[in-house]
């Protein structure tokens, strides 16, 4: 007996190893964590129950046979953030570069498995060389298997995806389709072709960070939510946003309590919307001041700025929150604000999570560059994305909603549940001057009768009167009740039941 405790101390401290001394040191001169010292950081402390510590490869060829280190290039496992279950994969790059064997994908589609089995979320660390080569299309094959749970998973359990090392090539597909990518500034990477392919392909020169660094993805393509400074921060962060997700989406949001009085008054957001209806303001300050102890957590900050995204708390639920701002092109939609959009609120919907929506909307962006990349086709997919929501949907019309957009913005006509008016809503089918001169064609070129028609058509619109005669709007309210009117409305929602018809899917316009 004592044989085998030893034997099992010893294949312990191997596998705890991992690649061995040389690397690990080599791992923190780039700044960059072991696999496990990120689990640490990650999860309760003591709470990693850790899977499959002796698995190896079962490869001969190329002297493999040879190479064998326990575990195989990845800690995966289970454990809590904040007494809550989450399961968890790390990838080793002390360990064969954190490449992907057969064995490598089974453990962890294990995970995922028991993940969806229980209902508890799955956040994998990535830094992997991508596939490992000298297994061929057995690696290959282990991808697939990942990336067929991925697709199981999406709506079922949440995935986080934390990019921490390098992630190319097949690689980057499994996080693509997981439901939020977070990303390390300077030490990682996502691109489908590296540097070196792309210069013998095209001929075009860039370096790695360019191609595919955090900030690439979080400010250019929108494939990444957020950049983080090192791994200490990107693993707080990503325990501070767990704290918003229900576990799966059997549960409701969780609760937490709160000090925020759902009745206090902001008395500051009765001047927040100028006077002049062409000058911007921050629609982060409203979100900051109406939502419980100003804790938000934005997601996609760098991307589409022209719209906001991301989670609070009302009182003491979870909402997910769009807004448009008009700090950013106006306010209006565009292709990336709308594909980020449609992405978020497609993901509150699966996780039962309600969804808060402020609208200062003057339409959709116009231009050829707009109609050529197809924003008929992106900007419905928002509109898709409302309206087969089933979550509670409260709006609230701070001051445009014009055209298309309107309708867009979760409004009445998508089976908005309250949808609320400030008294500077303007709603209409296009700004005063415009509409007049469509209307008023035949006196353009009068200037004076133009500006009469203008201030009639503003005198008009620029309320929301009109839209609360038909019940577009349930009720016009004081900027300074926004959070009691919300957190009355959202208690109200708390069992809303509504489905959609049966069908396989839907068909969304990707």
């Amino acid at each position: 007996m004592s044989d085998i405790i030893q034997k099992l101390d010893q294949m312990r401290n191997r596998a705890q190893m991992g690649g061995g001394k040389r690397r690990t040191d080599t791992q923190h001169s780039k700044g960059k964590l072991t696999a496990r010292e990120r689990i640490d950081v990650l999860l309760d402390e003591g709470s990693f129950e850790e899977w499959d510590m002796f698995v190896e490869h079962d490869c001969q060829d190329f002297d493999m046979a040879s190479q064998k280190i326990p575990g195989d290039g990845v800690v995966t496992g289970h454990g809590s953030i904040n007494g809550r279950l989450v399961f968890v994969f790390s990838q080793d790059f002390t360990v064969f570069g954190g490449s992907l064997s057969a064995a490598h994908a089974r453990k962890i589609c294990k995970v995922m498995d028991q993940a969806m089995k229980v209902g508890a979320p799955v956040i994998g660390l990535n830094d992997s060389g991508g596939a490992r080569i000298q297994e061929g299309v057995a690696s290959l094959a282990g991808y697939a298997d990942v990336f067929q749970r991925n697709v199981l998973a999406s709506g079922v359990i949440p995935q986080i995806s934390v990019i921490m090392g390098p992630c190319a090539g097949g690689a980057v597909y499994s996080p693509a389709m997981t439901d939020f990518i977070f990303m390390v500034k300077d030490t990682s990477y996502m691109f489908v072709t590296g540097p070196d392919v792309v210069k013998t392909v095209t001929h075009e020169e860039v370096s790695a960070e360019r191609l595919g660094g955090a900030s690439t993805h979080t400010v250019k393509s929108g494939v990444a939510d957020l950049a983080f400074e090192n791994d200490v921060e990107a693993l707080v962060q990503v325990r501070r946003f767990m704290n918003f997700l229900p576990l799966s989406n059997r549960e409701k949001p969780p609760l937490r309590e709160t000090n925020d009085p759902i009745e206090r008054m902001e008395i500051s957001l009765d001047t927040l919307v100028p006077v002049d209806a062409l000058q911007p303001y921050d629609m982060q300050e409203l979100i900051l001041k109406v939502v419980d102890e100003g804790d938000f957590f934005e997601t996609q900050s760098e991307f589409a700025r022209n719209i906001i995204t991301g989670f609070a708390r009302m009182a003491g639920t979870t909402v997910g929150i769009v807004a448009n701002q008009p700090m950013g092109l106006a306010g209006c939609l565009d292709i990336e604000s709308s594909r980020k959009a449609a992405r978020f609120v497609r993901f509150c919907d699966c996780f039962n999570i309600p969804i808060l929506t402020f609208v200062d909307v003057p339409g959709f962006l116009p231009g050829t560059a707009q109609e050529y990349g197809g924003i008929i086709k992106h900007g419905a997919k928002l509109l898709f994305a409302y309206a087969e929501a089933t979550v509670p949907k409260v709006t609230v019309i701070t001051r445009k909603a014009y055209g298309g957009a309107y309708d867009v913005m979760s409004s009445k006509h998508l089976r908005g549940d309250l949808n609320y008016a400030w008294p500077s809503a303007e709603i209409a089918v296009m700004g005063p001057q415009g509409a007049v001169e469509i209307i008023f064609r035949q006196d353009i070129g009068d200037e004076a009768k133009i500006k009469e028609r203008t201030d009639k058509y503003r005198e008009k619109f620029s309320n929301p009167f009109v839209a609360g005669r038909y019940g577009f709007i349930d009720d016009v309210i004081m900027p300074r009740n926004t959070r009691f009117r919300i957190c009355r409305g959202l208690k109200m929602l708390a069992n809303k039941q509504l489905e959609n018809p049966l069908k396989k899917h839907d068909n969304i316009p990707l």
